[in-house]
């Protein structure tokens, strides 16, 4: 359906291009309307800079790759880095998370899947799983993968999508997030997303692939 919302719920402002920017290119190039929600502008990214500058230069980067997707726009909610589990309460995330989702009410939402290495995925990771349990979110529910230690468990259904044709599209996506493309963990990741987009092609007979677990 063209006229349909996907929701993408991520903790910074690279991570919904690393997890799922094929799908999202996939998706909103036909015709669906793709929104991010963003937890922080990852301002600890840069220690020897100030905040502002790299919350600035972040949002800046973060609103070109959007437009390179093909997405229907940003929402920050400016929590600061690594402080997600205190800030989350302090600025009642969870109700602000529940206007969206009433407003907007998408037909998918994709978020970080659990027992990841950064804390802050984490943390938005335990949030959508509380709004589910409250049913406040009361459609599918995709995790995606970015810095997994421990896999999700193997019961949970999968979702396939072929991003032959978006690969290259996610790919420009994160080369315009230029004061991250060359940090040492980012050098790492993205390695990691161009074999995983392999693998999963291989694996299902395409180019290039994305697998998302189904949590809801």
């Amino acid at each position: 359906m063209k006229n349909e919302t996907i929701l993408i719920l991520c903790a910074h402002n690279d991570d919904q291009i690393l997890g799922c920017g094929g799908t999202f290119a996939k998706y909103a190039k036909e015709g669906k309307k793709v929104k991010t929600i963003i937890f922080s502008y990852g301002e600890n990214s840069h220690p020897h800079f100030k905040p502002g500058i790299i919350k600035k230069t972040r949002k800046k980067e973060a609103e070109e790759s959007d437009k390179i997707l093909g997405g229907s726009g940003i929402k920050f909610l400016s929590l600061a880095d690594a402080q997600f589990k205190r800030e989350l309460k302090e600025k009642n995330i969870k109700e602000v998370i529940a206007k969206i989702i009433k407003k907007e009410k998408p037909s998918k939402i994709f978020t970080h899947n659990n027992g990841e290495m950064h804390p802050d995925h984490n943390a938005v990771h335990s949030l959508v799983k509380e709004l589910i349990n409250e049913r406040i979110i009361n459609c599918d529910v995709y995790l995606f993968e970015i810095w997994t230690v421990l896999k999700v468990k193997k019961n949970l259904p999968t979702m396939i999508v072929d991003i032959s044709q978006t690969y290259k599209t996610k790919v420009n996506a994160m080369k315009a997030h230029r004061s991250q493309y060359n940090l040492p963990g980012v050098i790492g990741l993205r390695w990691k997303m161009y074999f995983n987009a392999i693998l999963n092609g291989w694996n299902n007979k395409y180019k290039y692939a994305e697998v998302f677990y189904k949590l809801k």
